[in-house]
């Protein structure tokens, strides 16, 4: 039996998981970790805790397995994106704490950049829109933050990475310097129809070369593990963004075939394919992997708060105990109410990308109850999916089928139904929710032939649960008309 450990670095937790053959769990360990908001709008971590957070849930995930890292035939990561580390080349330690994807603290630079007048550029470059989002603003904001570090930058002596870098990075004992093409394509200065980092872009933000990785395959082999982190000088031999990594772990290897994940965010990608389509409608394209030196590409909506709504319920209104609790609420009523909650917190993403959109619960009276804010927030996931599913069927032309989802929030069957309802499509729940992990344990385990070719990676993901709509074509389409009514309350909220 060959087996592979999928690292798989998320926004709240460090989890690892030991996949066998037949792409089944034999063990996962999870660790959450501490999430630092310096000021409102802004969302850092601290790398260092990643890192010990990451190894050892790796190590526990191997006791859990009952094996030893010897029988690995490949270690995949998969990564929260957009997330910017900065590090001292010679000593490894990180000069700033990360700035998370979320995190709203370069919303300046973005104003500044499109008053230079570089949408455009941006946009036929790299694919992407710009927005504080992305990880480049990030970095220039951590070179003026510290004290000095544009020089050492300059001098080769500062590195930058996503989380799959520093994962990279820390696992081969500062030896490997490396990104993948997914990851790549989401830092706002990477050229995806040249496939190198872009010297325009770079020059504009002033962020030397010098301090970027080298770009990969997803699917090949990185180096090798140090063998005091996992026990054996493991074959690191894929990694891919989490959003594209559960795409390809969904199966989604044909064009036109789409996923949504349902976690702390909403992410909807399309595979468009050799194709990169450019996006009228306020959706980006992005890389979605490159295997043998091919790179296929995708649409994606990106949506910032979905599983984080109801986190919110929990710890900040102590309206739930737990994630689960919210779906027997939700079904206690009828309907909202009229409520609406637009969970605009850290802005708005796609299609509106509105960095100073807020927050907004609409429709209260007398009559509201706890249970019509749960139903609200659940709901408020599957309307930013509709927006999205729109702008993505009107780019590509082409009539979403089936809507293959993932993720924690997926789990809620009345946020499934109500999501079938809304499109008016089949919803899609695979047997193994795990498909993000899944998708970097199978790059990893193409490279090393654990799976001979995409068909036996297909294989594994068959049967599930099928959500068919059920709600009639007129109250859907009062339901979504409240809902764009309650996100224009939410524009532009923030001076």
């Amino acid at each position: 039996m060959a087996y592979v450990l999928s690292l798989d670095q998320g926004t709240t937790s460090s989890r690892a998981l030991v996949f066998d053959e037949a792409g089944a769990v034999r063990g996962l360990e999870q660790f959450e970790f501490t999430q630092h908001f310096p000021r409102p709008g802004w969302v850092e971590h601290d790398p260092a805790e990643i890192w010990d957070t990451q190894l050892r849930a790796a190590r526990g995930a191997l006791d859990k397995a009952g094996i030893a890292a010897s029988d690995l035939a490949a270690v995949g990561i998969t990564n929260q994106r957009e997330t910017a580390v900065v590090w001292d080349r010679a000593t490894g330690e990180p000069i700033h704490p990360a700035i998370v994807w979320q995190s709203r603290q370069t919303a300046p630079i973005c104003d500044e950049l499109r008053a230079r007048g570089l949408e455009d550029e941006v946009r036929s470059r790299t694919g992407l829109v710009i927005d504080a989002y992305f990880s480049a603003t990030k970095i220039r904001f951590i070179l003026d933050a510290v004290s000095g570090a544009q020089q050492r930058a300059e001098r080769g002596e500062l590195c930058f990475g996503t989380v799959d870098s520093w994962l990279l990075w820390k696992l081969t004992g500062g030896r490997v310097h490396a990104t993948e093409y997914s990851n790549a394509s989401r830092t706002l200065v990477y050229n995806i129809h040249e496939r190198d980092w872009d010297d325009v872009l770079l020059s504009e933000l002033r962020i030397p070369r010098e301090m970027l990785p080298e770009v990969c395959d997803s699917s090949g082999i990185f180096g090798e593990a140090d063998p005091a982190c996992l026990g054996a000088p493991v074959p690191l031999a894929g990694a891919a963004g989490d959003q594209q990594a559960a795409l390809f772990g969904q199966g989604c290897h044909a064009p036109g075939t789409a996923k949504n994940t349902y976690g702390t965010g909403c992410f909807l990608l399309m595979n468009t394919g050799a194709e990169a389509p450019t996006s009228k409608t306020g959706l980006v394209t992005t890389l979605a992997w490159g295997i043998d030196g091919q790179v296929e590409y995708a649409l994606e909506g990106s949506i910032f708060v979905a599983g984080a709504a109801v986190q919110w319920l929990r710890d900040g209104l102590g309206l739930v105990a737990d994630a689960a609790e919210s779906e027997s609420a939700a079904r206690a009523v009828d309907d909202t109410g009229g409520v609406y909650l637009v969970p605009a917190f850290v802005g708005l993403g796609a299609p509106y990308w509105d960095e100073r959109a807020r927050g907004a619960l609409v429709g209260l009276t007398r009559g509201t109850g706890r249970e019509h804010l749960i139903r609200a927030a659940l709901e408020s996931i599957a309307y930013q999916t509709r927006d999205v599913v729109e702008c993505l069927e009107r780019d590509s032309g082409l009539a979403l089928g089936t809507l293959r989802v993932d993720g924690g929030a997926c789990r809620n069957d009345f946020l499934m139904q109500f999501q079938a309802d809304l499109l008016g499509v089949p919803v899609r729940r695979p047997p193994l929710l795990e498909v993000t992990a899944f998708g970097a344990a199978a790059l990893a385990g193409l490279a090393t032939g654990v799976w001979s070719d995409r068909s036996a990676v297909e294989s594994t993901t068959e049967g599930g649960t099928v959500f068919e709509p059920r709600m009639e074509v007129a109250r859907r389409d009062e339901l979504y008309a409240g809902w764009k009514r309650a996100v224009e309350r939410s524009l532009a909220w923030e001076e």
